[in-house]
């Protein structure tokens, strides 16, 4: 039996991989900050997919939340063969605006949890030779965003240098970097979305079904929708000086988790 474990699993793009990999028959491990909210989304999926499913409240900006979820992976007799590292945040404001403490959490969920979750389900999944792990990153790691583009560009490269690594041990890896997705964090976070053209905003399914297609054929890199594609490809041509307000617009993104 296949089981699953996702970080920042309790809504948008969290919660499509949960619904998804359930429907496909794997069993869950949810993981998030909101117990109460955790224990609703494990409740509707044992319901309507009828599936395992395990929650573990945990908070990934805590050096005891890393802990408890590094534990789960690492158990060896349930054993996790998909790992979604999806939980995160942005903060608002210029670099200067934003408190160092505020910075330095963000480098604790973007940057060590993913560095630490990942080492801990790898050995399990090497020695098994089977397995996978999707770090959610963005498709500011292509533009210059400051600390929140500057911690997706490290999931990306991150994760493609473990890949290189592990190619032939049955293991995959991948780093998914969705544009603006409609969940409702822009609302909660109190940000206006007026000003964002309709043809930049991509649903949550399409993120994970092309997330999941591109993992199926091997891919170590998923840019869903064909117009990020284009805009992530214009990135690598335009000087990045010229790049600055699509950038701001296209890095925006507050906590998943």
């Amino acid at each position: 039996m296949t089981t699953s474990l996702i970080t920042g699993a309790t809504a948008g793009i969290g919660a499509a991989f949960a619904e998804r990999l359930a429907a496909d028959g794997h069993d869950l491990v949810l993981v998030a900050r909101d117990g109460k909210r955790l224990e609703e989304a494990a409740a509707r999926l044992r319901q309507v997919r009828g599936r395992e499913v395990e929650v573990l409240v945990a908070d990934l900006a805590t050096e005891e939340g890393i802990t408890a979820v590094e534990r789960r992976l690492a158990d060896a007799a349930r054993p996790v063969d998909v790992l979604v590292n999806n939980a995160g945040f942005g903060n608002r404001g210029a670099f200067l605006d934003v408190p160092l403490a505020d910075e330095l959490t963000m480098l604790k969920v973007h940057v060590e949890a993913v560095l630490r979750l990942t080492t801990a389900a790898l050995p399990g999944m090497r020695e098994r030779r089977r397995g996978w792990v999707v770090n959610v990153a963005s498709v500011a790691a292509f533009f210059p965003r400051g600390t929140y583009g500057a911690t997706k560009a490290w999931v990306v490269s991150f994760t493609q240098g473990v890949a290189r690594d592990l190619v032939g041990s049955g293991v995959r890896l991948m780093a998914l970097c969705p544009g603006f997705t409609r969940t409702e964090f822009h609302e909660r976070a109190g940000m206006g979305t007026s000003n964002i053209p309709g043809w930049m905003w991509l649903s949550v399914d399409q993120v994970v079904r092309e997330a999941l297609r591109d993992l199926a054929r091997g891919r170590t890199l998923s840019v869903p929708g064909l117009r990020y594609r284009a805009v992530v490809g214009l990135g690598r041509l335009v000087p990045q000086g010229m790049l600055g307000g699509a950038s701001s617009r296209a890095g925006r993104q507050y906590r998943t988790d």
